[in-house]
């Protein structure tokens, strides 16, 4: 047997063959897409029994994983809020891997710069102001966190502590306000150490899922003194709005730290139309805006937004004589939990400089067009009840009679579609968001077909 140095060595003079192989394969899996089962779970064949070096391994992936996995790429995975992939992410992100650079900013790259000025064409597409910097994280639940860790330290200046330095007991009970917060906040919560008993829910409006601002205001008058406020812009099962213009006019009369989850539906902002639904969310102090969901760039790649950036950098400073520790946009290693990372940026670099806001807004608009479409039919079908208006790219309906559960088992196993279960206003639902940039009216067809075949008769 070869020893491992020779494998090695041997992939290596044959890299340029090995890429070649393994493109053809990624064209054929993009070609098979709309083919496909949407939802994959098969289970691996057994392990091969070998140590043949990278060829052999690909072989081993195609025949054990490849058919198992989801099509979660493709036009008609209506599951969670899923982006595909466009083109323009898809030659960035390979060459990210390729380029493989430590993005924390450092002297030696551009990559730091780079990743500035995908901040600055991110948040010039999305309407945001120049006061707002941040930079990427892995997904929407470490934006979360990163903003409400800023906000921990802004609760502590409040009262005079340092938390980064003195620790969470310093600081004491904190009260954190929402009427629906997601459950990455909740998780978020729990790793800083407020724990998720610090979430205080507060009154929704009726039927809705936004919160009663009257409520709120309430609530912060119950108990005086600093809090964290988390906002949504567009909830998972419904796509409601908070009315953040309201919410940020509290602010003259309450002492709050304002975080806005718009992991999805920030990205509503590049179409003129659905730009208002956030209106008001450049007053808040941290935000969340998620790249894999409808920015449509590969996993895993999130921007955190703030307005307090040194107060970001006192919770995630990382010194060493051998790091830089300025405190400046670009300088990442001082910005975000991680001290390494890749440079997720680049994916979203290309998207938005081949695509910009016009084809965002194309995008956006061309998918809440299409949950509308399907919410139309849903409401007209006797034996399905649509349970809130289509707001945006999402839509939540169960049926007339029976299970939801089960009716949603028949719907996945078609192979035509995918979505997710839920709850909402305690009643047993199915779930779908449409936010692939190649859903077309044809998939909406194939999506509807697949419902009404499994319907009762």
């Amino acid at each position: 047997m070869p020893k491992r140095s020779d494998i090695l060595s041997d992939d290596h003079a044959q890299t340029d063959a090995l890429l070649r192989e393994v493109c053809a394969q990624t064209s054929q899996w993009l070609a098979n897409l709309p083919a496909r089962p949407v939802a994959g779970g098969a289970p691996p064949a057994a392990p091969i029994d070998h140590d043949g070096g990278a060829r052999a391994a690909l072989d081993e992936f195609l025949s054990r994983f490849s058919s198992g996995l989801a099509a979660s790429a493709g036009p008609r995975y209506f599951g969670f809020v899923t982006g595909g992939v466009t083109p323009a992410a898809l030659v960035g992100d390979w060459l990210a891997s390729v380029i493989d650079q430590n993005a924390t900013g450092s002297a030696d790259s551009s990559a730091g710069a780079l990743e500035l000025e995908t901040i600055a064409l991110f948040r010039d597409m999305l309407g945001l102001p120049e006061a707002f910097n941040g930079a990427f994280v892995s997904g929407a639940t470490m934006a979360n966190f990163v903003g409400l860790a800023t906000g921990r330290q802004w609760l502590g200046r409040q009262a005079g502590v340092d938390v980064a330095e003195a620790g969470l007991a310093a600081l004491g009970p904190v009260r954190v306000l929402s009427a629906g917060a997601h459950s990455s906040t909740v998780k978020s919560l729990a790793m800083l150490g407020l724990g998720r008993q610090s979430l205080q829910r507060v009154a929704s409006l009726p039927n809705r899922e936004a919160v009663d601002v009257d409520a709120l205001a309430e609530a912060l008058a119950a108990a005086p003194g600093p809090c964290m406020v988390v906002a949504n812009a567009g909830t998972v099962n419904t796509c409601d709005f908070d009315d953040l213009a309201a919410i940020a006019a509290l602010k003259a009369r309450f002492d709050f730290w304002l975080h806005v989850d718009a992991a999805f539906a920030g990205i509503a902002a590049a179409s003129a139309r659905y730009r208002p639904r956030l209106a008001g969310w450049e007053a808040a102090d941290s935000i969340t805006v998620d790249c894999h969901k409808w920015l449509n760039v590969p996993y895993d790649s999130a921007v955190a937004l703030t307005r307090h950036l040194p107060l970001q950098a006192e919770v995630f400073r990382n010194q060493a004589a051998y790091l830089r520790g300025e405190v400046e946009p670009g300088n990442f290693l001082q910005l975000t939990p991680e001290n390494s990372r890749r440079l997720r940026a680049l994916p979203a670099w290309f998207a938005l400089r081949a695509y910009g806001q016009a084809g965002y807004a194309g995008i956006v608009e061309r998918n809440c067009d299409q949950a509308r479409w399907l919410g139309e039919r849903i409401a007209a079908e006797p034996r399905l009840r649509l349970l809130a208006p289509v707001m945006l790219n999402g839509f939540c309906f169960a049926p007339t009679q029976g299970d939801a559960g089960a009716l949603l088992a028949r719907i996945n196993a078609t192979g035509e579609v995918f979505m997710t279960p839920t709850v909402l206003f305690g009643q047993g639902a199915i779930r779908g968001a449409i936010s692939h940039w190649a859903t077309t009216q044809a998939d909406m067809e194939r999506v509807w077909a697949a419902i009404r075949s499994v319907l009762p008769g």
